[in-house]
């Protein structure tokens, strides 16, 4: 299939699409891999022909995530710069140069036309070769502050896409496409009624629910706060869900054990069903937690880890708190704050709507098929 080249030497997408064959680079979180997978499953549902192969890092969740949904992943020896032991960096430029070569080997046998990174260890290494190759590439930055690799990468990528506006200083403007985040289809597009949510968790109709969730790993502070709380929460008349994270998580459940107003688990695998249950939602804030919080429209509380790349939680939950669209909470001030700023909530019914009202403004639910048609080079 021939390709034009634009002034830059960069391959231009094919009009057909016939014999397309799609790399997917990225993952670590599920705010990377999920956004990965609406994005893979929206360019099928264009165009079933086209082909698609992800990369990603071995020992990510990735590896797992990715052929539940139906897609073959090969995985690299590549991890992310660790900043809380320098010496654990010390391998770090051995696995880059090998991963290199890993993808070198995987383009020669697969021979990709487009590559899309999405964010992880996994898409500077990919998207950068296939630059080196002229292959088209394309990034989705899902965060309102933008990560070092993904401006490097940027300077030479087809199209960035991003989740808001002010990227540009970033990225080149003239490649910026503001999209917003994937969500997936099931919450997207779920009509799942709360009554049948509750009876899913063995919760009361009848009292304010709470669903809590920290990401994969947990939130420590977060989780401890709850810990040393759970009395003033029930006397407060709510119910909680309670996503814990793998960290930690048999003491968190030791701590819930025989209070029927939680449920706890270390992970929620029916996204939906929470959800649709809770009346209200504290979270870290994550791009893709609070993308799905303005689709759902749930009041929140937002509680951003401090530690993320560049403070991206805090610039994401501010987005939101500057439009009185969420609340936030410092890490540093859990133990204080979190529960009496939640109680308060939960008895502020002006307070509630309002934030309901301006988080649902700001949902974008089609995203998705947004970024394959641009991948595709379908005009509207």
């Amino acid at each position: 299939m021939q390709e034009d080249k634009n002034s830059s030497g960069v391959s231009s997408l094919p009009l057909g699409t016939e014999g397309l064959r799609v790399v997917i680079a990225g993952g670590g979180t599920g705010g990377h891999i999920f956004p990965a997978i609406a994005i893979a499953n929206a360019i099928k549902k264009i165009n079933p022909l086209v082909e698609m192969l992800f990369i990603g890092a071995k020992g990510k969740m990735e590896m797992e995530k990715v052929p539940q949904a139906g897609y073959e992943i090969k995985g690299l020896t590549i991890a992310g710069f660790n900043r809380s032991s320098l010496i654990k960096n010390m391998g770090l430029p051995f696995k880059l140069i090998k991963s290199f070569w890993e993808v070198r080997n995987i383009f020669k046998a697969y021979q990709p036309t487009v590559v899309i990174g999405v964010g992880g260890y996994s898409t500077f290494p990919v998207l950068k070769y296939a630059q080196s190759k002229g292959i088209a590439t394309f990034i989705h930055e899902s965060n309102s502050f933008a990560g070092k690799s993904n401006v490097l990468l940027g300077k030479k990528a087809t199209k960035i896409f991003v989740a808001s506006d002010g990227m540009e200083q970033f990225f080149p403007k003239s490649k910026l496409l503001i999209t917003g985040n994937p969500v997936r289809s099931v919450i997207a597009d779920s009509s799942i009624k709360k009554e049948e949510a509750i009876a899913f968790f063995g919760l009361k109709q009848d009292k304010q629910t709470v669903l809590i969730v920290g990401g994969s790993l947990g939130a420590k502070s977060m989780n401890e706060a709850l810990v040393g709380s759970l009395e003033k929460i029930e006397k407060a008349g709510l119910q909680i869900i309670w996503q814990t994270g793998k960290t930690n998580a048999d003491k968190y459940k030791q701590a819930a054990n025989g209070k029927d107003f939680i449920w706890i688990n270390e992970f929620i695998t029916r996204m939906e069903m929470a959800y649709a249950a809770a009346d209200m939602v504290i979270s870290r804030s994550g791009a893709m937690a609070v993308t799905e919080l303005c689709v759902v429209g749930k009041p929140s509380i937002f509680v951003p880890y401090p530690f993320a790349a560049e403070d991206h939680q805090t610039a994401n939950a501010m987005a939101l708190v500057e439009k009185k669209a969420a609340l936030l909470v410092k890490d540093s001030e859990v133990n204080d704050k979190l529960v009496d700023t939640l109680i308060a909530l939960s008895t502020n019914e002006a307070l509630k709507s309002e934030l309901k009202t301006n988080i649902s403004s700001l949902a974008i639910t089609n995203a998705d098929e947004v970024i394959a048609r641009e991948i595709l080079g379908i005009e509207d």
